[in-house]
């Protein structure tokens, strides 16, 4: 009897640590790295090979998930005073730091080799670039000052770059339209943040985060730097289509969401509310991926 209470005991830990492994992932901000990998690479690429589209997809989301993972690790202490990331797996105990560095190790190593072997080698190194940034930089930054939203853009941008250099030949190039869908990543990226962290404001102040663009949080510098950077973001999202990489119903879907985007930074400026930033916040969800197919959709067809 001891020894079936036993056995059940070891399986319920062991599907425990899975499962805390897999929240250490962050699965679903993944997942959305992936697709924005994945569509990049069938906008650029002139053929497809499946060998190129799973390596995007599991070295991809290997190389996110080792970013998250050591992300949380750092800031396991930090984590334990939010609402927001204390039942996260650190925090709680259900796995260790030795635990987790182990595993997001081999993500991170079995994610960059997979992407320099079964797409080039280009590709691997931004992968693990992007590890480096994310982990060691736009980490302990987010402590000192606000501009490590900026430093975070980067990694946060460079799985367009992924799948732009796994469509390229030999060791891998970055082409200038590679560049364009990458600055249209990057920009997007300063609203989104921004929504979120005024939304999630009084969590960061007790862990000392400095994500809000001003020091005074939620004031009048914030929302104009959050309405610039929006509509900044308006031309730059129709580059392509003025160097002629896609056509005008591309352009013409793109600009419709710059102006839904642009309506949303504007109300967030006029309103100063937590819930008109929500908004903005799920509205940079819905902006970034159908910008990105309606690019790819419109490069391949020049609609």
């Amino acid at each position: 009897m001891q020894t079936a209470q036993h056995i059940v005991n070891t399986e319920t830990i062991s599907y425990s640590k899975i499962q805390s492994l897999f929240k250490l992932t962050k699965f679903t901000l993944s997942a959305l790295v992936v697709f924005s990998a994945i569509i990049t690479y069938f906008t650029v690429a002139e053929s497809y090979t499946w060998q190129h589209v799973m390596a995007i997809c599991v070295g991809g989301f290997l190389v996110t998930s080792a970013a998250n993972g050591f992300n949380q690790i750092i800031e396991k202490d930090l984590d334990k005073l939010m609402n927001r990331t204390k039942l996260r797996p650190l925090p709680t105990g259900n796995l260790s730091t030795g635990e987790a560095f182990v595993f997001c190790t081999v993500c991170g190593v079995t994610g960059t080799v997979l992407l320099w072997v079964f797409t080039n080698p280009l590709s691997g190194i931004v992968g693990f670039i992007s590890i480096i940034l994310y982990a060691l930089v736009y980490t302990p930054l987010k402590k000192v000052t606000p501009f490590s939203v900026f430093v975070g853009a980067f990694p946060g941008a460079f799985p367009t770059l992924i799948g732009a250099v796994a469509a390229t030949e030999g060791f891998g190039n970055i082409t200038f339209f590679a560049l364009l869908l990458f600055f249209i990543q990057f920009f997007w990226q300063f609203p989104h943040f921004w929504a979120i962290a005024w939304v999630s404001h009084d969590d960061y102040q007790r862990a000392g985060f400095f994500m809000l663009p001003s020091k005074g949080g939620r004031d009048k510098i914030t929302r104009s730097q959050i309405l610039i950077y929006t509509m900044s973001l308006f031309p730059l999202a129709l580059t392509p289509y003025v160097f002629g990489y896609t056509g005008w119903v591309s352009a013409a879907i793109v600009s419709f969401m710059g102006f839904l985007f642009s309506y949303q930074a504007y109300n967030l400026y006029r309103t100063s509310t937590i819930e008109a930033a929500r908004k903005l916040m799920f509205g940079s969800f819905i902006y970034l991926p159908v910008v990105q197919l309606a690019l790819m959709v419109g490069h391949k067809f020049i609609l």
